[in-house]
C-alpha cells in the first residue's frame, strides 16, 4: 500500500477529517517496502524492491526466478537483504527450490525479521526460516545477539529429502498476540499448505530487513531458487502493556511499530482523569509510545483505552482496545526478597548459545517500581561489591541482566542490562551471593552449588541455573535447576523452567549446638523470617538458663544464636524449645519444636573410635568411615582430623568439620564425600548420621591405617585395615565394609569382620551387622556361639572365644583340631593376653580353606606369669551349614 485516500478507502470513512488527512499524508510518505512483494517479473532484483549484499552472486534467470550464482567453493556463504519493517500481525510468503541434498553445509536461511543488513553478524538478531540443515527440514528459528539460533518451531524432519528437487512454498504468520504459525506446501503451488507447528515468542517486535542467507559446497553454487516473496500486514497494532514511568507519564508498548505522528486524543484513561495532554513515539523503539498526563496519575488500578492508532502499513485500530494496569508509585527502596537473583551463569564454557560471559539475572516480583540505586551485589567473604548506579530501577515484574562492566554489549538483546564494576567472579562449583541495601541490610542471598543442575552434562558449563518459582525465593536446590532453553539460559526474561513450586512447609529445627557455655546455636532447615526469629521470647530451655538475646545470622538466616543468662555444665543434656518458628515466606512451625544438646566435654583417647570402614567401594561407589562415640560425653569434632597413615609413616589428613559439630553419647557418624551415593547403595533410615566432607584421605584398596585425631593432635583411635581381613568365602570384596564387632573392644584386626551379605555388605548409620555384646560371667573361657555357619550371610559367621583372667601377662596358645584329632588351625601362638578379651575363628583352616561341617576341639594352653604354672583348657565348637 503506497498511499491512503479517504475517498477510496472505506475502512477510513469513520475517521475524523483531521485524522484522515493526517493518515493521507503519512500514507503518501510511506516507503515502498512497507508491504513487500517481489516476483522478479521485471527481470532484476536491484529495484522495486532493491536487494543488496552479495549481488554479484545472484541473478534472475530466464524463468524469472532469483537464482544463486556464487563461487563454486565449499563453505561459501552468500546473502541478500531488502528493507522490511513488518514485524507483528504479519504474513510472510515465499517460494523456494533447493536442487541439492541439504545438509549442515548446504542450507538456506530466509530472514523474516532482521535487525541488521549483515545477516551473519554475531550481534544480529531476529527470526528466520531454515530450509534444509542436518534434519532436512523447514523450521522457524530465533537468533539473539552473540548467541546461536534457537528453535521457535521445529518442523518435520526429512520434509526436504530430495537430492535434486526440494520444492516448497512457505507461509509464516505472526498474530498480534505473538503466536507464530509455520506452514509449508511441498507442491510449490500454494494450494496445499500443511502446518508445521505453532508457538508463542514475543522477543522482538521490530525489524529493518528481510533477507536470504545461503551456505553451500562447491557443487551447489547455482542450486538455490527463490520467487514470489510477499510480506503483508493486515492487522492493526495492539497495545500490550501500559507502564507508569513517572508521576505524569505512561509508556504504551504495542505489538508492532506504529506511525511516528501520535494524537493524544487516541488515548484515554478511565473516567478521562487525568487527561492525556501529549503522545510521542519513542525515538529509537517505534513500538513504544510515551504519554504525558495533565495531572499526577492516582495510585491503584486503572485502565487505558486506545483507538485510531495506525501501524506503518495503514492498518488502524478501529475497535477500542483496553489495557489494565496498576500504578504502585515510583522507585521505592526495596525490602527483603523484593529484588531476587533468579538466574546464574557461573561457568560460561563451553558456549552452548549464551554469550561467553558470567552473568546474573535479577527480578522485581512486586507491583512497585523498585529503586536499585546504591544496591550492592557481592560474594560472601569478598571485600569489594558491585554497586548499582543512581537512577537504576526495576519495573514491576521486570527482569534485568547483571554482568561485568566490560561485558554489557554481549547482552544487548536481553533487554535491561546493568554492567557493573567489581562484578564478582562466580565460582563454577558454588558461591554465596548477596544483595544488600544501601544501609547494609541483606535483601536476598543465594548459596548455589553445581549439584543444583541435577544434570551431569549441563553442570560442566554453558548452561545457566534458573529459579523455578519466584514466589518461593528462600528455597535452595529444590527450587533451582538447569535451564531447559536451547540457548542454555533465558537472561532478561522469564525462566524456561518457570513453574509453581511453592513452599508450604514450616521450618524444621535440625539441631542445637552449644558453641560455648553461654551460647547455643540453632540450625534450621530453611531461611527464617529474620525479624520474627530475633525475638528471644520464642526460645526456652525448660529447667535450664533463660535466653537473654537471639541473633539471626546474616545472610543465610538459617541459624540463630541464643545468649544465655547463666553457664551450661559440660555433657549435661538440655532441651531447647522454639515457639512458632516462621520461615521467610510466612510458614509457621506451630506451638513448639525442640532439640536436645549439651555443652561438649574434652575428648580423651578411645572416646571416639572407628566403627566401620569401606576402603574398596564397588563400581560407582565411594569410601566412607563410620565413627562411634562410645563415651558417655558430648564431644565436639570441630577441627578434628581423619587420616590415613602411609607406608612411610606420613599421614594424609582431612579436616572432619571446620565448624562446631557435636556428637552425642552412642552416636554414629558417617564421613564421606557423597552421602547420596552411600545411602543409595546401602539404605539407611537416618540421613542425619552422615557428614559430608569435601574430600577424604586416600585409603588404599589393599591395606592402610585409619587414624582419628582431635584438633589438638590427640589420637582418639587408630585402626589398621587390610583386604585380607575379609571373610575368605567372599568371592568379591568390592563394596564390603569391615565392621567393629564389639564397640568396647580393642581397635585390632581381631575386632573387625566383613559386614554381612544379608544387610547389603555395609551398615553406614546403622548398628553393625556383626555387632556383639561384651559378655559378662565368671568363666575363664567361653565360646559364643557354640555352633556357627561361616557362609557370609551375617548370621553366626564366626565363633568367639571370650576370656576373663585374674591378672595380665598370661601367655596363651590356642590350637584347633577336628574330631579325628587332626590339626586344623593354629589360632594363637604364644601371645600375651590382657585380663579380658576375645579371639575369633572364622572357620578357616591354616591353608585358608573352609573347614568341613562337624565337631572341632579348641585346645587352650595358658602359662601364668607368676610361677610359670601351665594350665590347659578344652572347648568344643560345631561348624555347621544352612540347608
Amino acid at each position: 500500500m503506497n498511499h491512503v485516500s479517504c475517498a477510496l478507502a472505506p475502512r477510513f470513512a469513520h475517521i475524523p477529517l483531521l485524522s484522515c488527512l493526517l493518515l493521507f499524508l503519512i500514507g503518501a510518505a510511506l516507503p515502498a517496502q512497507a508491504q513487500l512483494s517481489d516476483s522478479f517479473a521485471d527481470g532484476n532484483f536491484i529495484e522495486n524492491p532493491a536487494w543488496t549484499g552479495d549481488a554479484a552472486s545472484f541473478e534472475v534467470n530466464t524463468a524469472l526466478q532469483l537464482q544463486s550464482n556464487g563461487p563454486a567453493v565449499t563453505g561459501t556463504s552468500l546473502q541478500l537483504v531488502t528493507p522490511s519493517v513488518a514485524a507483528s500481525g504479519t504474513t510472510w510468503e515465499f517460494y523456494a527450490n533447493l536442487k541439492l541434498a541439504t545438509s549442515s553445509g548446504n542450507l538456506a536461511d530466509v530472514w523474516l525479521l532482521s535487525d541488521q543488513s549483515d545477516l551473519r553478524a554475531a550481534s544480529n538478531h531476529g527470526y528466520f526460516v531454515r530450509l534444509g540443515g542436518t534434519p532436512d527440514e523447514v523450521s522457524l528459528f530465533r537468533k539473539d545477539a552473540s548467541t546461536s539460533a534457537a528453535y521457535v518451531i521445529n518442523g518435520r524432519d526429512q520434509s526436504l529429502n530430495s537430492s535434486t528437487n526440494n520444492l516448497v512454498r512457505v507461509r509464516v504468520t505472526r498474530a498480534a498476540d505473538d503466536t507464530w504459525t509455520l506452514e509449508t506446501d511441498l507442491t510449490g503451488t500454494g494450494q496445499s499448505y500443511t502446518t508445521e507447528g505453532t508457538a508463542t515468542d514475543a522477543t522482538y517486535h521490530a525489524s529493518n530487513y528481510l533477507g536470504i542467507a545461503l551456505t553451500y559446497s562447491s557443487a551447489n553454487s547455482r542450486s538455490f531458487y527463490f520467487d514470489d516473496f510477499r510480506v503483508s500486514d493486515q492487522q492493526a497494532p495492539q497495545p500490550l502493556t501500559v507502564t507508569p514511568t513517572a508521576a505524569r507519564q505512561l509508556d504504551v508498548q504495542f505489538s508492532e511499530a506504529v506511525i511516528e505522528a501520535q494524537l493524544a486524543s487516541n488515548y484515554q484513561l478511565k473516567n478521562s482523569t487525568p487527561a492525556i495532554s501529549a503522545a510521542r513515539r519513542d525515538a529509537s523503539d517505534n513500538t513504544l509510545v510515551h504519554l504525558t498526563l495533565a495531572a499526577d496519575l492516582p495510585l491503584g488500578a486503572n485502565t487505558l483505552t486506545v483507538q485510531q492508532v495506525a501501524d506503518l502499513f495503514g492498518n488502524t485500530l478501529t475497535t477500542p482496545a483496553q489495557v489494565d494496569f496498576v500504578n504502585s508509585g515510583f522507585a521505592v527502596q526495596p525490602g527483603v526478597n523484593q529484588v531476587l537473583i533468579t538466574e546464574i551463569l557461573a561457568d560460561e564454557s563451553p558456549v552452548v548459545g549464551l554469550p561467553a560471559s558470567e552473568y546474573l539475572e535479577i527480578f522485581n516480583p512486586t507491583t512497585q517500581v523498585i529503586s536499585l540505586a546504591g544496591l550492592r551485589l557481592l560474594k560472601l567473604g569478598s571485600s569489594t561489591a558491585a554497586v548499582f548506579p543512581a537512577g537504576a530501577s526495576l519495573q514491576p515484574g521486570e527482569y534485568a541482566v547483571v554482568c561485568s562492566s566490560t561485558r554489557g554489549s554481549l547482552f544487548a538483546s536481553a533487554g535491561k542490562v546493568f554492567a557493573l564494576s567489581n562484578f564478582p567472579s562466580l565460582n563454577n562449583s558454588g558461591d554465596e551471593l548477596v544483595l544488600r541495601a544501601r544501609d547494609g541490610k541483606t535483601l536476598f542471598s543465594v548459596s548455589y552449588s553445581d549439584t543444583w543442575y541435577k544434570d551431569a552434562v549441563k553442570k560442566e558449563g554453558g548452561w545457566a541455573l534458573e529459579m523455578v518459582d519466584t514466589t518461593n525465593p528462600c528455597a535452595g536446590i529444590e527450587n533451582w535447576t538447569a535451564s531447559t532453553d536451547a540457548s542454555g539460559g533465558t537472561p532478561g526474561k522469564a525462566n524456561s523452567v518457570q513453574a509453581t513450586n511453592g513452599d508450604h512447609i514450616a521450618p524444621v529445627l535440625q539441631k542445637a549446638v552449644a558453641i560455648n557455655a553461654t551460647t547455643v546455636r540453632l540450625y534450621f532447615a530453611e531461611k527464617l523470617d529474620s525479624v520474627a526469629a530475633a525475638n528471644p521470647v520464642l526460645y526456652t530451655l525448660p529447667g535450664g538458663p533463660a535466653v537473654t538475646r537471639a541473633v539471626v545470622a546474616s545472610p543465610g538466616f538459617q541459624t540463630v544464636d541464643l545468649e544465655l543468662a547463666t553457664a551450661l555444665q559440660p555433657s549435661q543434656k538440655v532441651t531447647v524449645q522454639v515457639q512458632n518458628a516462621t520461615d521467610c515466606v510466612g510458614n509457621a512451625a506451630g506451638p513448639a519444636t525442640s532439640a536436645t544438646f549439651a555443652l561438649p566435654s574434652v575428648a580423651e583417647a578411645g572416646d571416639i573410635v572407628v566403627n566401620e570402614i569401606l576402603f574398596n567401594p564397588r563400581t560407582g561407589g565411594v569410601d566412607f568411615v563410620e565413627l562411634l562415640n562410645r563415651s558417655g560425653k558430648y564431644l565436639d569434632l570441630q577441627g578434628a582430623q581423619l587420616g590415613n597413615i602411609k607406608a612411610d609413616g606420613s599421614v594424609d589428613t582431612e579436616t572432619i568439620s571446620a565448624d562446631t559439630y557435636v556428637v552425642a553419647p552412642g552416636q554414629l557418624l558417617v564421613l564421606t564425600t557423597r552421602p547420596d551415593i552411600v545411602r543409595a547403595q546401602y539404605p539407611t533410615n537416618d540421613p542425619a548420621a552422615f557428614l559430608t566432607m569435601s574430600s577424604l584421605p586416600s585409603f588404599p584398596d589393599d591395606a592402610g591405617q585409619v587414624v582419628v585425631k582431635t584438633a589438638q593432635g590427640l589420637v582418639l583411635d587408630q585402626v589398621a585395615f587390610s583386604a585380607k581381613q575379609h571373610l575368605a568365602v567372599l568371592s568379591d570384596v568390592n563394596g564390603v565394609s569391615l565392621e567393629r564387632i564389639r564397640p568396647e573392644g580393642p581397635s585390632t584386626a581381631a575386632n573387625f569382620h566383613s559386614a554381612a551379605g544379608s544387610v547389603g555388605y555395609a551398615t553406614p548409620g546403622r548398628r553393625n551387622s556383626q555387632f556383639q555384646e561384651d559378655p559378662n560371667g565368671s568363666k575363664i573361657f567361653t565360646l559364643e556361639p557354640e555352633i556357627f555357619t561361616p557362609d557370609g550371610d551375617g548370621q553366626q559367621d564366626f565363633t568367639t572365644l571370650n576370656y576373663a583372667l585374674n591378672e595380665p601377662g598370661n601367655l596363651a596358645s590356642v590350637t584347633i583340631y577336628d574330631a579325628q584329632g587332626r590339626l586344623v588351625r593354629r589360632l594363637v601362638r604364644n601371645e600375651t593376653l590382657a585380663t579380658k578379651g576375645f579371639v575369633q575363628w572364622d572357620g578357616l583352616t591354616d591353608q585358608g580353606r573352609k573347614a568341613s561341617v562337624g565337631y572341632y576341639l579348641l585346645h587352650i594352653q595358658l602359662l601364668q606369669p607368676k610361677g610359670g604354672t601351665k594350665r590347659e583348657y578344652k572347648r568344643t565348637v560345631v561348624v555347621g551349614a544352612r540347608l
